[in-house]
C-alpha cells in the first residue's frame, strides 16, 4: 500500500483509510492505485466481509482529485482515462460503508456514493464543486446523486457547486445516519460488524441485487432478484441458517 493509503482488519472487518490529512485528503494518480490494490486484496480474502472507508484527520474525508496533479495529463484523453480511484471503491464485491468525518468534495462525494452505506460525522459536508473550477464530476456524480437526493437536488448540488451540511444530506437520504465526531467510527463499525455477522454470500448477492434495482426494468430485476434468491438459498450457509433457526441457536455462517 501507498503511506497514503491505510489498511487495517479487525475480525471480518477491514478499513480503508486515506491518510492524507494535510492536503485534505486529497487523491494522486497514485493514491488510485494504492486504492486498487487494497480492493483486490479485500476481494479475493474471505476473511474480509464488510469495508469501511474513511478519511485521516477531523477536516476531511476526501476533498477528491489534488486540483495540483491534474495538469500532468498531456491529453484530456489520458485524463479521461486515468486510473479512478471511484471505479476502485465501486469494485469492491463486499458490502462497504463510507463513514464520512469531513470535507466529502468532488471525487470525494463521489468516493463516498461509490459505498453501499454512508454514515456522516455531524461536521461532514458534502459538496459538487467542479463547476467552479470549469468541469462536472466524472466518477458517477450525476447519476448517484439523482438516485441518491433526487433530480432536483442533485442539479442544485451540481449546477451551484454550493455545498450541504450533514443535516441536510440525511434530510435528503445522502446519508443514512448523522452522528457526532467521536462516535463516527464506533457507529461504522457497529454496522460493518452486523453486516459481518450475516450470512457473507447472501450480503455479497444482496449488494448485485440492489445494483441491479437501479440498472433493470421492474419485471426484470424481480426476475433477476429470484434468480439471486435461489443461488442463496442452495447455499451451505442457507442451509446452516434454516437450521439455527429450528434449533433456536445462533447461526455460524462459513461462506459456503
Amino acid at each position: 500500500m501507498s503511506e497514503h493509503i491505510l489498511v487495517s482488519r479487525d475480525g471480518f472487518v477491514g478499513t480503508i483509510t486515506i491518510n492524507r490529512p494535510e492536503k485534505l485528503n486529497a487523491l494522486t494518480p497514485e493514491m488510485a492505485v494504492a486504492l486498487v490494490k487494497a480492493v483486490s486484496e479485500f476481494n479475493t480474502d474471505d476473511g474480509i466481509r464488510c469495508v469501511i472507508l474513511t478519511g485521516a484527520g477531523e477536516k476531511a474525508f476526501s476533498a477528491g482529485s489534488d486540483i495540483r496533479t491534474l495538469d500532468d495529463y498531456d491529453t484530456a484523453w489520458n485524463f479521461r482515462n486515468r486510473p479512478d480511484y471511484c471505479d476502485a471503491i465501486r469494485a469492491l464485491l463486499k458490502p462497504s460503508i463510507a463513514a464520512v468525518n469531513g470535507y466529502a468534495f468532488g471525487g470525494g462525494l463521489e468516493t463516498a456514493m461509490a459505498c453501499d452505506i454512508r454514515i456522516a460525522s455531524s461536521t461532514a459536508s458534502f459538496a459538487a464543486p467542479e463547476i467552479k473550477l470549469g468541469w462536472i464530476g466524472g466518477g458517477g456524480q450525476a447519476v448517484n446523486l439523482a438516485h441518491a437526493v433526487g433530480p432536483s437536488n442533485a442539479a442544485l448540488m451540481i449546477m451551484t457547486g454550493d455545498p450541504i451540511d450533514a443535516a441536510t444530506a440525511e434530510k435528503w437520504g445522502l446519508v443514512s445516519r448523522v452522528v457526532p465526531p467521536a462516535d463516527l467510527m464506533a457507529e461504522a463499525n457497529k454496522i460493518a460488524q452486523a453486516i459481518a455477522a450475516r450470512a457473507p454470500i447472501a450480503a455479497e448477492t444482496a449488494k448485485l441485487n440492489l445494483r441491479a434495482a437501479w440498472e433493470l426494468s421492474i419485471e426484470n430485476a424481480i426476475a433477476y432478484e429470484r434468480d439471486l434468491q435461489a443461488i442463496c438459498f442452495a447455499t451451505e450457509d442457507a442451509k446452516e441458517g434454516r437450521a439455527a433457526f429450528k434449533e433456536k441457536r445462533a447461526p455460524v455462517f462459513r461462506r459456503k
